[in-house]
C-alpha cells in the first residue's frame, strides 16, 4: 500500500503531528466521530473494544474520537478522547508511520541505526494552555478535570492513562528516556505509576534507582498523544540508554521538536497533545491497581511509585489519547505486533543470513503476542538453517519466544488447527523440540 501524505506540514516541522494524523484518518474513513453522550467509566473503552473482541476483521477497525464524555459522578468534560487512532489495524499504523507495511521493518532498522538527535524550540504548542499550583487542587480540577477512561470496568481500581510516553533521565548520563507505563488517578495532584522492575524492564524503573540512591526525587513528563511515529517509540523495547524522542527522528528522517518543561528540567516533545509533569517519590510506595492487563488477567493490587503532578500543559484544541490495553486483540498488541515482526524478520534475515526465511508471525489472539512465535519456511530448507533461525528468534529479546515453532509456507500461522495438523503429521519430537 502506497502511503500519501494527504495533510501539509507545518513549517516548522517535516512530519506529521497528532491532529495531521487524525485529519488523514478522517480522510481515508478510518475515524469515527461520536457525538452522543458516552461515559468514559462504563461505556467508553467496552465501545471500542467490542472491535477487537467481536469478530470484526483487522482492516474493518477503525478510530474513535469521542466529543460529548461523561462520567458516573453525572460530570461532563471539555476535552475530547480519542481511541484506536494509533494502531486499531495495520493501515492505521502505516499511516501514522509514514510507509507501508512491507517497509515498516526496515523503517525501524534505520530509525535504530541512524537516530537524528531532537532539535529545542523555546515556543511550543504543548505549553498553549498551562495549569499549575492552586488550579491543580481539589475536585474538578488538575487530573480530576482531565476525561481519563476506565479501562476495564467493574474491574479496574480507577480511571487510567494507557497512552502514555513517560519521559524520564538517566541522572548519571543525561540520557532520557520515554516508556509506556499505565498511571492511575488517586486525586487530582496524584498518580500511581507501575514501571516494572524485573529484568529487561522498564527503564523508568532503572533512572528511579538511582534517583532513590542520590535521595531525590525523579522528574517526569508524560505525554498524552503527540507525533505518531513518537508514540510508536515508547511501547517498543529499545536498549537501555537510547533515546526514543532520536529514534523517532530516525523514523521520520528530522529532528523531532522539543521544548524544556514548564517545572521539569526535561526535554518534551512540542507538538505534545496534552503533558503532566511532576516528581516521582524515591522514599515510597503506594498500593495501586487492579488493572485489566493485556495477559487476560487481572493484574493485583500491589506497591508501586507515586508521581506529585506539579502542572499539566496543553494545546488549546487538545484531543486525548488513549489505547485499547487489556487481553489480546488490542490496539497495544497490534502496536508492537507491526513493529516487532518486521524488526525478528530483519535480525534472521539480514543480521544473521538465515536462508529460506519467508515471514515471521507472532500469534496475537489471546497470548499477547510475545510468547508464541512462528517462523514460516519455504520448503526444502536445511534442518541446520533452521535450527539456526530458532535459537536467533530467542536472542533478541529476553520478553519475547517462550515457544518458537517453525513452520512450512503452506501452514498459516493464525489458523490453530492447521498447526495442530502440522505438529501431529510434520513433526517427531524425538529430533524437533
Amino acid at each position: 500500500m502506497q502511503i500519501e501524505k494527504v495533510v501539509q506540514m507545518s513549517k516548522d516541522r517535516e512530519y506529521p503531528d497528532f491532529q495531521d494524523h487524525l485529519k488523514t484518518l478522517e480522510n481515508r474513513g478510518l475515524l469515527q466521530q461520536i457525538s452522543e453522550p458516552i461515559n468514559k467509566d462504563t461505556e467508553m473503552h467496552p465501545l471500542v473494544r467490542w472491535q477487537f473482541r467481536g469478530g470484526i476483521p483487522e482492516p474493518e477497525r477503525k478510530a474513535f474520537i469521542f466529543d460529548n464524555i461523561t462520567c458516573s459522578r453525572g460530570r461532563s468534560y471539555n476535552l475530547p478522547v480519542v481511541v484506536g487512532a494509533l494502531s486499531s489495524n495495520r493501515e492505521i499504523y502505516s499511516i501514522g508511520i509514514g510507509a507501508p507495511i512491507n517497509e515498516i521493518g526496515s523503517i525501524w532498522s534505520n530509525a535504530i541505526a541512524n537516530p537524528i538527535e531532537p532539535r529545542e524550540i523555546s515556543n511550543a504548542s504543548c505549553h498553549e494552555v498551562i495549569i499549575e499550583g492552586n488550579d491543580l487542587q481539589g475536585e474538578g480540577n488538575g487530573l480530576d478535570a482531565l476525561p481519563v477512561p476506565i479501562s476495564t470496568p467493574g474491574f479496574d481500581c480507577a480511571p487510567y492513562f494507557t497512552a502514555t510516553g513517560c519521559i524520564s533521565q538517566d541522572p548519571e548520563t543525561g540520557i532520557q528516556n520515554m516508556g509506556t507505563y499505565r498511571a492511575g488517578l488517586k486525586s487530582s495532584t496524584r498518580m500511581a505509576l507501575r514501571m516494572s522492575s524485573r529484568s529487561g524492564g522498564a527503564e523508568g524503573h532503572e533512572h528511579w534507582k538511582k534517583y532513590r540512591d542520590r535521595k531525590e526525587k525523579m522528574p517526569m513528563a508524560i505525554i498524552l498523544g503527540g507525533p505518531p511515529a513518537l508514540c510508536y517509540c515508547a511501547p517498543q523495547k529499545l536498549r537501555m540508554g537510547v533515546n526514543e524522542l532520536s529514534v523517532a527522528g530516525g523514523l521520520v528522517g528530522s529532528p523531532i521538536n522539543v521544548v524544556k518543561g514548564h517545572t521539569v528540567d526535561l526535554l518534551i516533545p512540542a507538538e505534545a497533545e496534552v503533558v503532566i509533569e511532576g516528581f516521582v517519590d524515591t522514599e515510597n510506595l503506594e498500593p495501586e491497581a487492579p488493572f485489566g492487563e493485556s495477559h487476560g488477567h487481572i493484574a493485583l493490587e500491589d506497591y508501586n511509585n507515586i508521581m506529585e503532578v506539579t502542572a499539566i500543559t496543553h494545546r488549546k484544541n487538545a484531543v486525548l489519547a488513549s489505547i485499547i490495553s487489556q487481553v489480546t486483540p488490542s490496539e497495544s498488541s497490534v502496536i508492537k505486533r507491526v513493529a516487532y515482526e518486521p524488526i525478528w524478520y530483519d535480525h534472521l534475515t539480514n543480521g544473521l543470513g538465515i536462508k529460506g526465511l519467508k515471514r515471521v508471525s507472532m500469534h496475537e489472539p489471546l497470548t499477547n503476542i510475545r510468547r508464541v512465535l512462528f517462523l514460516v519456511f519455504e520448503r526444502g530448507v536445511a534442518n541446520t538453517e533452521i535450527w539456526r533461525a530458532l535459537y536467533g528468534a530467542s536472542i533478541l529479546n529476553a520478553s519475547v519466544g517462550k515457544y518458537i515453532i517453525a513452520i512450512n509456507e503452506d501452514i498459516d500461522p493464525n489458523n490453530g488447527d492447521a498447526i495442530f495438523w502440522a505438529l501431529a503429521y510434520r513433526s517427531n519430537p524425538a529430533l524437533d523440540v
